[in-house]
């Protein structure tokens, strides 16, 4: 089969190519398919079907419609296409006189099960966690939106890679005008592979070499459907558990799913907690510094007296020392999360209390900016997705603590908020509903309301349907 020859030209290395011929009564043809991809049981039920047929095929449709047994066939007629075909783990069947291409759905990867994400444990609410294999995490989506209205486009983005990335939509409620830029951006990216949900991440967001993400990233399905009927876009990527949502604002990595299914006074609460964590990990070591060198007049005498005694003999300054400290607890974290699991926590616990210890006993650094430190630590998780944001500014708003006090942290703080209040998700303010002051939004912010309240979708998220309740 000379067509089978040109495709199977185009790999550079064929052999790994299974090529196989087979024959009926009057039909013979040629299969071909990547056998570390594909399910033979299925392959063999095709042949075994084939091989037993009677009669003559004048064309594609006439042979798809009476042979093949795989629900999930389709047509082509482009060599391109069959070849996409192979390299998906499709079987591509070729007929003896008879132009074009069959391509049969056999494919079988290997995935993991379904199973609650680690980086989302949660007492209440859906356990579920979205996978590697992009078809899976559609079908988990779909289960809990059983809607006409569920939009689902599909692309191949990577030169090499080839890779699945879908965009997932409500088309009554999302705004036309976000789901083309986001289909523009995708359709825009030009680069070899796509390995993961954050290679795609850095070509749709508004500003990618900003220090603040732009968009959200969840592995739970009942979190990514609750954004979609906001409004927002869901964009999956195979091969990646991570699922990204446009547009996104700042006040969403304060909110988590279990939110949702507990008591809204409980709820607000929590989200209290996180926003004084957040402060906390940000400025605790900052004020820390600038009171010890800049402002010893504002601490009550008796912290002081205690501090001196507690910082008496230390060989560093204190911005230099607070700054050991905060590059300590990173290494021992960093630490932690690299080694086996098995050592890994022991490794942490012990790594933080031997060397916190025995460096407080041998006078190198102090007790107290051993306990700030680990209490602006301890803060930093208390909004895992801002983790890296936080420990940035942390050592930031630090230095400047040391070099001018207040007033630099002060003046850093404001720099900040005026940034924030620059940046613009798809028509979204990043600070709303706060920034601009949005008074119908605020009841989902830092405090929730119970949800017979919320009648109307966030009006700072671009929508075409803002009613959610009659």
């Amino acid at each position: 089969m000379k067509r089978a020859d040109i495709l199977l030209e185009k790999f550079t290395t064929p052999d790994l190519i299974v090529r196989r011929e087979f024959s009926g009564e009057k039909l013979r043809g040629v299969m071909l398919y990547n056998p570390d991809l594909t399910d033979t049981l299925i392959i063999q039920q095709l042949l075994k079907t084939i091989e037993s047929t009677k009669g003559k095929v004048e064309n594609v449709d006439e042979f798809l419609t009476r042979f093949v047994v795989i629900a999930e066939s389709e047509i082509a007629n482009s060599q391109q296409k069959a070849l996409d075909g192979i390299l998906n783990g499709d079987t591509v069947v070729i007929i003896d006189g008879v132009k074009g291409f069959v391509i049969a759905n056999t494919r079988k990867y290997d995935k993991r099960a379904i199973s609650e994400p680690p980086t989302s444990n949660v007492m209440l609410g859906p356990r579920e966690g979205f996978v590697e294999d992009v078809k899976t995490n559609l079908t988990l989506i779909e289960r809990r939106l059983r809607t006409t209205n569920l939009a689902i486009e599909k692309f191949r983005v990577g030169r090499e890679s080839g890779t699945c990335v879908a965009i997932v939509y409500l088309s009554n409620i999302a705004d036309s005008k976000v789901v083309k830029k986001i289909r523009e951006r995708i359709k825009g990216i030009d680069i070899d592979g796509i390995i993961d949900s954050n290679y795609v991440r850095a070509f749709i967001e508004e500003r990618p070499m900003s220090v603040f993400s732009q968009s959200a990233v969840s592995e739970k399905p009942d979190v990514v459907c609750a954004k979609m009927l906001e409004g927002r876009v869901a964009v999956i990527v195979d091969g990646s558990p991570m699922v990204l949502t446009f547009p996104f604002l700042l006040i969403e990595d304060f909110q988590s799913g279990e939110d949702y299914y507990q008591r809204s006074a409980f709820s607000t609460f929590l989200r209290i907690v996180r926003f004084l964590g957040v402060m906390t990990a940000i400025f605790l070591p900052g004020l820390y510094v600038a009171l010890q060198i800049f402002h010893y007049n504002i601490i009550p005498m008796r912290f002081v007296l205690t501090l001196m005694s507690s910082v008496s003999g230390i060989p560093f300054k204190p911005l230099s020392e607070t700054v050991f400290v905060i590059l300590l607890f990173e290494l021992i974290r960093e630490a932690g999360i690299r080694t086996p699991r098995a050592v890994g926590m022991a490794m942490s616990i012990v790594g933080a209390l031997v060397l916190g210890e025995t460096a407080v006993k041998a006078g190198i650094i102090s007790s107290p900016a051993v306990m700030i430190v680990a209490l602006s630590s301890l803060s930093l998780y208390t909004v895992p997705n801002q983790v890296g944001t936080m420990s940035i500014l942390r050592i930031v708003f630090t230095l400047l603590g040391g070099a001018g006090g207040l007033y630099l942290i002060i003046c850093g703080a404001t720099f900040i908020a005026l940034y924030l209040t620059s940046i613009d998700s798809f028509g979204t303010p990043y600070l709303a509903p706060f920034a601009p002051l949005n008074l119908d939004d605020m009841k989902d912010s830092i405090a929730r309301v119970s949800l017979p309240r919320m009648k109307h979708r966030p009006s700072s998220l671009p929508n075409v349907n803002d009613r959610r309740q009659k």
